[in-house]
């Protein structure tokens, strides 16, 4: 097939008036063409991420967040008392644990235990003469001031400690992991289409236009949850013919820490893990399995270790000795009874916590799936992201508490979204040419993209689960007071939808960065056919 290509090469170049090339130049444009392809690809990798980072992190985390604040205080508890137990922390958060007279967080703790050496690391430069003195400047700072609610106690060197640790510590757990999540989409779909532009809406629109964005810069665990689920689907997706022991290790360690940080998830766990299992008997290295099993045994006895230390068993967790949550906790299994319709409603289509309101641009993915099963390609893959996206439709209708507290739109939906994201790949290969098909896929991602970040951005605090139609009763009246939650440009001294300007001119400056290096990146390409399809074909002729 090499030689039959180097005919086809030496028949094609003197009738399209290029002098025939020789064997070392033909092969030195191979070389130039998988260079810049690769350079191409790795470049708007980068760029993806870097936007949904750069948008993460310009919002600053929620101030009095009991569920951030449970987290948190395990961090400092461990950091600056060298204990599990929140008693000097509890006043600040309602999602606690009480075992005899002690109180510990009742979170799942993957989250926790990150966040414990990165406060630890911290800590030295904290207590510099330098930082302390800018502490206490913040402390009188009226543009700081300004960011707090207005029913709050007020600011104190304490707070502003805990604040400072917020934000570092999300920024690793949370911003970090959302923007590399949305950089593996975009090279996930390579295996769906080279074409960039339209990788490039399905990662954005995940990370700009959905309910991640407004966990994106949270300490929650969702967001880090969804990343390592989604790093191991990639790993097994994306492995060589031979698949080595370190990935199947790294594939079972990404699935337990996942579990431990989102129990949930458990239910997308079991289907991910089956198919890496099942990846490791079809190339015939059932050896992996031993390595996969390591690695979650691994995250496993640490886990168990700390549920026996604080809550007195292996498989005791701290919802069990909830205080305050007692009645959800303990209704059905750990919460979940059976589907019922008012879940369902309220998670999909409802005005308070509905996905598809939020963000209609996800209701691409049915027609998506159709089109992907008909596509016949990625079968097992196919249906691995269907059992996904099922299951934790199927766990959140039928939790006690569906709607998540106070929250922007279902949040126990969101390690599951990126896998709901991508059979929207497959409606833009079909159909992506077609004028109302990017017309209304362009109407979608506006709504979503409005929608989303109006929520996320009213007020200091996400919307209350005592606000049946959020939209009415908070979204708007705290648009209207200018109301924005704090950022950059409020620390800068810009108030209400002013604040946004620094925002809107570093992305379109980076915007217009990313285009011109593209274009220069494109050189190479170009010179040997438009998008680079030479290289398409020459791979394609190597691998036959």
């Amino acid at each position: 097939m090499k030689r039959l290509s180097s005919e086809r090469d030496q028949r094609l170049e003197p009738a399209l008036g290029m002098e025939p090339l020789s064997s070392h130049d033909r092969v030195r444009r191979v070389t130039i063409l998988k260079n810049a392809s690769f350079s191409q690809e790795r470049l708007h990798a980068l760029a993806i991420a870097a936007i949904v980072l750069l948008c993460s992190v310009y919002f600053f985390p929620r101030w009095a967040d009991p569920n951030q604040n449970s987290r948190l205080d395990m961090v400092f508890a461990v950091v600056e008392d060298g204990t599990f137990q929140i008693d000097k922390y509890v006043a600040n958060t309602v999602d606690y644990a009480k075992v005899g007279d002690h109180y510990y967080s009742d979170k799942a703790p993957g989250a926790a235990f990150l966040g414990i050496p990165l406060y630890a690391g911290l800590r030295p430069l904290l207590e510099t003469p330098l930082i302390e003195a800018l502490t206490k400047r913040l402390e009188s700072h009226e543009a700081f001031a300004s960011t707090l609610r207005a029913e709050g106690s007020g600011v104190s060197a304490q707070k502003v400690r805990f604040a400072i640790v917020q934000v570092y510590v999300s920024f690793f757990v949370s911003a970090l992991p959302t923007a590399a999540l949305a950089a593996l989409l975009f090279l996930w779909l390579r295996v769906v289409t080279p074409q960039a532009w339209l990788r490039a809406v399905v990662a954005l629109g995940y990370g700009l236009a959905t309910p991640a964005f407004a966990y994106a810069n949270a300490f929650y665990g969702h967001q880090l949850a969804a990343f390592l689920l989604f790093l191991t689907f990639y790993l097994l997706t994306r492995a060589p013919a031979r698949i080595g022991a370190m990935r199947a290790l790294l594939v079972g360690l990404a699935l337990g820490y996942a579990f431990i940080t989102e129990y949930p998830v458990a239910l997308m766990v079991a289907p991910i893990g089956l198919y890496g299992m099942y990846l490791f008997w079809k190339r015939r290295q059932p050896m992996l399995w031993l390595w996969f099993i390591a690695g979650g045994a691994v995250v496993a006895a640490g886990w168990m270790a700390y549920n026996t230390v604080i809550f007195g068993g292996p498989l005791e967790l701290g919802y069990s000795r909830s205080e305050l949550w007692t009645e959800q906790h303990h209704t059905g299994f750990m919460s979940l009874t059976a589907p019922t319709l008012d879940a369902a409603w309220g998670v999909t289509f409802s005005p308070f916590r509905g996905l598809f309101l939020l963000s209609p641009w996800l209701l691409w993915a049915l027609p998506g799936f159709v089109l992907w099963w008909r596509n016949r390609t990625l079968a097992v893959e196919w249906w691995v992201t269907l059992v996904v996206v099922v299951s934790m439709f199927l766990f959140n209708f039928s939790s006690s508490m569906w709607w998540g507290g106070f929250a922007v739109g279902p949040r126990y939906l969101l390690p599951m979204l990126p896998f709901l994201t991508l059979p929207i790949a497959f409606v833009l290969v079909a159909w992506g040419e077609r004028l109302w098909l990017r017309t209304s896929m362009a109407l979608s991602l506006l709504w979503s993209f409005m929608a989303v970040w109006s929520m996320t951005l009213a007020e200091q605090a996400f919307p209350s689960d005592t606000l049946r139609n959020p939209w009415v009763e908070h979204v708007l009246p705290n648009w209207v007071a200018g109301n924005i939650a704090r950022n950059v440009g409020t620390v800068l001294g810009l108030e209400g939808v002013w604040s946004l300007a620094p925002l809107l001119v570093m992305l379109v400056l980076g915007t217009v960065a990313w285009r011109w290096l593209a274009m220069r990146r494109h050189a190479p390409l170009a010179r040997f056919g438009e998008g680079g399809q030479p290289l398409i074909e020459i791979e394609t002729e190597k691998s036959s």
